[in-house]
């Protein structure tokens, strides 16, 4: 009996993605289909570059058909990706961005600035197109960590409109008051000033075709985060802490800002960084510094997904102050951590696309 194209998608309707929890065919995720006497041959399009379980996906394909259609079958996969998008805001503000991904922390002092462009490098390194606005007005320290330190945007007439064109680096797109303003000026702006700034970056840029774009939040909740949320759909916020109590206890504010009912931004996941120290020469001793577990303590409160844990390594700091984040070191320690934590905040905008309610702005009356 010869192999049909409806034989092999019946077969596949019994594959489920693992993390959204429905079948390839429903998904979307099998086209191409093409068959030569034994030899299948499809594409499968995953939902994100990075996905951690492409072979177990891969695996259960193969062995679907061989059951299912026939056990003499070949198969042959080819396995790309396509970043998935929810967005219900008929697009009119970044048209081409898919996700937009704010990094929130209730306060300073947790790297939150380190992971945000760590996390920006691991998901541009494994193919997504990736763009970074650094968003803490007070205190920008994205363009030393991007070795774009001293550099100016340009500005070019898009469609009748002059935009400012983003700085590139790593293969990241990235934008910062610290590119508009003397690095050696305070600045000293009141909050409808900051919250200005924000929506020039948003609106009068030209950030082109992302999968996602990475806001570098400031600490705590105020006028910038209220400004994002009305200004652009957020897609989700990713919450880092470090295990300290004091931390936790400001992560959870914004945790519950995102909560409100007024805003409803879903949080997807934890990061804890300053997780644990590990000397060089004692490879498998961890010392919990700053105590321990705090931010899975944290992610377990409010069933959320722990990202990542960040050990303290020497080189995360060197990293940053040089130009030359640590996720670019990728079979080291820390590069390895980042690479991790960049799968799983691919992963978990995956299923919250395929789960959650369509993104669109905050309307918020005050």
């Amino acid at each position: 009996m010869s192999i049909t194209k409806s034989a092999v998608l019946n077969a596949l309707s019994y594959v489920d993605d693992p993390d959204i929890g429905k079948d390839l065919v429903t998904l979307k995720m099998v086209d191409n289909i093409s068959i030569s006497g034994k030899l299948v041959k499809f594409r499968l399009i995953l939902t994100t570059p990075s996905c951690p379980l492409k072979e177990q996906i891969k695996n259960a394909c193969i062995t679907a058909i061989t059951h299912l259609v026939d056990k003499t079958a070949k198969v042959e996969i080819d396995i790309t990706a396509r970043v998935t998008s929810r967005r219900a805001d008929g697009a009119n503000v970044l048209p081409e961005v898919k996700n937009i991904i704010a990094i929130a922390s209730g306060k300073g002092g947790v790297g939150k600035s380190t992971v945000a462009v760590n996390l920006a490098l691991g998901l541009a390194q494994s193919g997504a197109k990736v763009g970074i606005i650094d968003a803490d007005i007070y205190g920008p320290s994205i363009p030393i960590m991007m070795q774009l330190q001293g550099k100016r945007p340009k500005v070019n007439n898009i469609k009748g409109t002059d935009k400012l064109i983003p700085l590139e680096n790593y293969g990241v797109k990235t934008l910062s008051i610290g590119f508009l303003a003397d690095p050696r000026q305070a600045i000293v702006w009141r909050g409808p000033m900051a919250s200005s700034a924000l929506r020039q970056f948003v609106n009068d840029t030209h950030w082109g075709e992302l999968d996602y774009l990475l806001i570098d939040l400031p600490p705590g909740t105020g006028d910038i985060h209220l400004t994002l949320v009305q200004a652009v759909p957020v897609t989700a916020a990713v919450i880092v802490t470090t295990p300290q109590a004091v931390a936790q206890a400001d992560a959870i504010k914004a945790i519950e800002m995102f909560k409100l009912p007024s805003i409803k931004v879903p949080v997807i996941g934890v990061v804890e960084n300053m997780s644990y120290f590990t000397p060089p020469e004692l490879p498998n001793k961890k010392y919990h510094i700053f105590g321990k577990d705090g931010g899975r303590k944290l992610a377990q409160q409010y069933q959320l997904p722990l990202l990542g844990q960040i050990p303290i390594i020497e080189q995360i700091r060197t990293g940053g102050d040089t130009g030359k984040p640590a996720v670019l070191d990728n079979n080291s320690m820390q590069g390895k951590a980042f690479v991790k934590l960049s799968s799983s905040v691919a992963q978990q905008v995956a299923i919250r696309n395929a789960n959650a309610n369509p993104t669109k702005r905050v309307h918020m009356h005050t």
